[in-house]
């Protein structure tokens, strides 16, 4: 052993980490070393080793340079005879020993292959030719099946290849082999297949699978003949054939099958494989699908290409429909099947059916009873399903998925044979009802196609129980199954009922079955955590569809949620199972009972009545945890902080829909038109009748905001419980109006406590709110607070990019962001509310000029053109609140002179003229009218002062020609805005081509 082979090995035996690290990259510098040198050497010294070196790995590193050589450096070469004719040596008299392994004999194939694909026909004609004369030996087969494997990877097969060298490369290789060799291949299959059959199986197979990848384009009469079809389905029905050949064979026909001709001539093609010799095997389809399916696919191209009143179309069909059972059979029983090409296969077939006849009846039955089978769950996965841990989660999203497409096909089905799929289900209800012999996963397969079934009736058709739905609503809707307490199960009979809930809505008298399923076992009070808060959430839906029906039954529904409501406020939220509920945490009962006593067929006492019920033991929870916490001390983490935090949620869930409780008419278009010409919005019209016709539901409200204000003094730095009270604050600005502006000093100033970048967010998303519903009535609660929200919002830097890259915490930066917005809206509420005068007070004054300069900055840059848009807006309503049409005593000293000498050009005139300004974008032509408004103003406020100096200084220093300066001034004077918009656009246009680039206005 020489050093090159040491290197080889030394590299090979490394897999198994017994080589020294330096000697080894030693050995790897070499053989690159070596790879990399002139190909003619490189060549010299494979061919050498290859006959000389009986080292595995020795050889299969020649071959694999060598393949490197021939795809990559081939017209370096300049020995291509010896190349040639060593190849081949290496095919016939130097064959490698039956023992070599497969990789090695692929390898020499692949190199053989990257040959011919360059030098086949011309200028090498003969290695189709040579091989063949080697045939039949046992070896020679092997490797001649191995070389047109290799062939039809690299290079025949369209699956792969797709740049135009590849295609031209193929078709020339193609084209010389139909001329030259395929008749002769094709016989040599033939003789190969008939010799080895019994005696190497193996290799017959291999031959078979070999000749699969060439039927697609060879002369289909080669192999679709007397002789090889015979051949093929002997192999195929034989009970002495081995499986792999048998497959082999089904491979063979399949490829025969599929080929792409004329659909006449297809026809006749598939009539005369009668394969109904194989659709007959029960046993036998099990084994080959996808032959089944290849064979029906088939038949049904080919109807379709016929056409319905073509004479051969009904041939076609029956074709089909021969085969259609088998197709039912192997997607029942096969379980490596790929389900996605039958439910191709099954929606083609529907899609072909306009009236079915009663045998595509039967067949329409058949197909439901597959969609039921597929969907399915496997019963090993019972109990993850039913507590829903991560295996569980894993089989939900895999079986989503798989579902998919299959509920696709059950809509095709349900459209084609509605009665047909109707009858289906409830047979399949009944069972699951009368019949102990379903499973968990068979009732949740019923259930979900019932539920599937309501995407596909229409809404008439759903209040009037169209079909045998009268029947099957009711019956669902009193249904208690066997495996009712399996999660699965009652989830998806809970997702059933609330979407044939319209049907109860026009048929009263099963209200109370829609009631008990909610109430009991079935819903709410199901065992299992999961399954009772997603009923909590659904039955709030119903009680939003039904509430005028339900008034008989409130009493009944309170007492039966009672339990629920208790335990929602009372449980143990620092626990695994509460602590991540996420949004269906059962909160949703309470909103139920708000919408349900809301409405108008109950009296105002009564409403009282049920609203004191539910509010006087929720705030006297929260009274017994102040008492506590000052007893105590309690922390964040505190069971009864953490139940206090859900004690706010029922309440905010209870006046989410005050709506209700405030006012007897639904919101409608018609209601909030009707404001609107009263100068209200609907929310004014809840506050009238909170304050005027249900005082006494005011006062409750207004009782339980008084104790939740008091949160936020016992508890100023625990962020959920703060996070909730200012949810519960914006609730009660709309429901108790005017009422609560006395609360509002206490409770804005501790919000501002220890307030972090997100806690200004809510805080001034609740100040805008409070600001749009007050007006001026909040003038001096504002200049009090003013200076401490300047003080944390206005000194974040706009004029520099906020911090990123590694090791910055991007939710930070984000919650600054997401600050500087809703700073930006906060004085624009503001001022459009009347309240510029707040920034004049002598306590905010001092905070004035740096605001400016921030508005200034973020008018003319910020990336967001929306905001820009507001700051515009914003400079706009202050010229008209603070400056007078004369050149008298200011009103805010300076501020004239910012405006006409910074505002003027910097925004309306440099930032216009930055590229970035684009025309051609929505939001930027917004921002660019309210640019042209604000021109319009200044002149209007400022006269010939603003014009002369935006002229002189702005238009003129950035090279606008005199004329076109006289044309903008005559522009800004008329009252045409849209003709003025269109010239100044033109102009900035006009000045960026002068400009070129050349000036930077910032």
């Amino acid at each position: 052993m020489d050093d090159f082979e040491r290197a080889i090995m030394l590299i090979y035996n490394s897999a198994g980490g017994s080589a020294e690290s330096n000697l080894l990259l030693q050995a790897i510098e070499f053989c690159e070393r070596l790879k990399a040198g002139p190909p003619p050497t490189v060549l010299r010294l494979c061919l050498d080793r290859l006959h000389r070196s009986p080292l595995v790995p020795v050889q299969f590193w020649c071959l694999q340079s060598l393949h490197d050589v021939i795809r990559l450096s081939y017209s370096a070469l300049d020995d291509l005879p010896l190349l040639r004719a060593s190849l081949l040596s290496l095919f016939s008299d130097r064959l490698f020993p039956s023992s070599s392994p497969p990789f090695l004999k692929n390898k020499l194939a692949q190199a053989l292959a990257a040959l011919i694909r360059l030098e086949y026909p011309s200028p090498w004609p003969s290695p189709f030719l040579h091989l063949l004369s080697l045939l039949p030996s046992p070896a020679a087969v092997d490797m001649f099946s191995r070389l047109l494997t290799a062939l039809d990877d690299d290079l025949i097969s369209q699956d792969y290849h797709l740049s135009s060298d590849d295609v031209a490369a193929a078709t020339r290789v193609k084209d010389a082999m139909r001329l030259q060799c395929v008749p002769q291949i094709a016989h040599a299959w033939f003789d190969i297949v008939s010799l080895y059959r019994s005696s190497d199986p193996a290799l017959a197979a291999a031959t078979l699978d070999a000749m699969r990848r060439y039927i697609v384009w060879i002369d289909i009469s080669l192999v679709a003949n007397d002789a090889f079809l015979p051949l093929l389905f002997d192999l195929i029905l034989s009970h002495n054939t081995p499986e792999p050949l048998r497959a082999s064979s089904a491979g063979c026909v399949l490829a025969v099958v599929s080929k792409r001709m004329e659909p006449h001539s297809k026809l006749n093609l598939l009539r005369s494989l009668q394969l109904n010799r194989v659709l007959a095997e029960s046993e036998l389809v099990q084994k080959l699908p996808a032959l089944v399916i290849g064979y029906a696919s088939e038949a049904l191209d080919c109807y379709k290409r016929l056409g319905s009143q073509n004479e051969g179309s009904s041939s076609a069909m029956e074709l089909l429909e021969e085969a259609l059972p088998t197709v039912f059979y192997v997607m029942q029983t096969c379980e490596e099947l790929d389900a996605g090409n039958v439910v191709e296969l099954l929606s083609d077939y529907i899609s072909t059916m306009k009236m079915p006849s009663q045998k595509q009846i039967v067949y329409v039955g058949q197909m439901l009873e597959v969609i039921r089978g597929q969907i399915c769950y496997d019963p090993t996965f019972r109990d993850n399903l039913d507590v829903r841990d991560k295996i569980g989660k894993e089989q939900e999203e895999q079986m989503a998925e798989h579902r998919k497409d299959l509920f696709l096909l059950f809509r095709s089905v349900c459209r084609v044979a509605p009665d047909v799929t109707q009858l289906f289900i409830r047979n399949l209800i009944a069972s699951a009802l009368f019949s102990s012999d379903m499973t968990v996963e068979e009732v949740e397969a019923a259930l979900t196609l019932f539920y599937r079934l309501g995407e596909t009736v229409s809404e008439d058709g759903m209040k009037t129980g169209s079909g045998l739905l009268r029947e099957m609503v009711p019956l669902l809707l009193s249904a208690k199954f066997s495996c009712h307490s399996h999660r699965s199960v009652a989830l998806v009979y809970l997702e059933t009922i609330t979407r044939y809930l319209k049907f109860v809505q026009e048929n009263g008298q099963y209200i109370p079955n829609v009631l008990a399923a909610f109430l009991d076992e079935r819903g709410v009070h199901h065992p299992n955590l999961n399954v009772s808060r997603r009923a909590s959430y659904l039955f709030m839906r119903a009680v939003k569809l039904l509430k005028p029906k339900l008034v008989p039954f409130v009493d009944t529904i309170l007492q039966s949620l009672q339990d629920a409501l208790v335990q929602y406020t009372s449980s143990d939220w620092t626990s695994k199972d509460l602590k991540y509920s996420g949004f269906e945490d059962g909160s949703h009962a309470f909103e139920a009972i708000g919408l349900l006593i809301g409405v108008e067929e109950i009296s105002p006492e009564k409403q009282s009545e049920y609203l004191a019920a539910l509010l006087k033991p929720l705030y006297g929870q929260v009274e017994m945890l102040l008492i506590d916490a000052k007893a105590e001390g309690l922390e964040e983490s505190s069971p009864k902080v953490m139940s206090s935090q859900q004690i706010i949620v029922a309440l905010n869930a209870l006046s989410k829909r005050g709506n209700s409780l405030m006012y007897t008419e639904p919101v409608s278009v018609i209601l909030v038109f009707d404001c609107w010409l009263k100068n209200l919005t609907p929310s004014d019209k809840y506050e009238r009748t909170v304050t005027a016709s249900r005082p006494s539901i005011g006062l409750m409200f207004k009782q339980t905001l008084d104790i939740l204000l008091q949160i936020l003094v016992t508890f100023p730095n625990i962020k959920p419980l703060r996070n909730k009270v200012t949810s519960y604050l914006h609730r009660m600005v709309e429901i108790l109006g005017t009422m609560v502006l006395p609360y509002l000093p206490m409770a804005l100033n501790q919000l501002l406590v220890d307030s972090e970048p997100k806690d200004m967010v809510d805080f001034l998303v609740l100040i805008n709110q409070v600001i749009c519903k007050f007006g001026t009535s909040l003038e001096s609660m504002l200049e009090e607070i003013f200076p401490t929200i300047a003080s944390r919002v206005f000194l974040i830097p706009a004029s520099e990019p906020l911090p990123s890259g590694h090791g910055i915490n991007t939710e930070e930066i984000r919650e600054l962001q997401e600050l500087q917005r809703i700073s930006y809206a906060f004085i624009h509420v503001m001022v459009t509310h009347d309240l510029s005068s707040v920034l004049l007070a002598p306590n905010s004054r001092g905070y004035l000029d740096a605001i400016m300069q921030l508005l200034l900055l973020t008018s003319c840059s910020h990336k967001d053109l929306l905001v820009r848009k507001m700051c515009v807006q914003i400079f706009v309503k202050l010229i008209k609140d603070w400056c007078s049409n004369d050149a008298g005593e200011e009103k805010v000293p300076g501020f004239r002179g910012f405006i006409i000498n910074k505002f003027a050009p910097s925004c309306c005139l440099y930032s216009v003229l930055d590229k970035s300004f684009d025309f051609r974008d929505a939001n930027t032509l917004i921002l660019f009218g309210e640019i042209i408004l604000a021109q319009k103003v200044m002149y209007e406020k400022f006269g010939d002062d603003f014009i002369a100096y935006f002229i002189s200084n702005g238009l003129l220093a950035a090279q606008c020609p005199q004329d076109s300066a006289e044309q903008y001034y005559q522009h800004l004077q008329g009252n045409d805005n849209k003709a003025f918009k269109s010239f100044y656009q033109s102009l900035i246009e006009n000045l960026r081509q002068q400009q070129n680039g050349s000036l930077v206005f910032r």
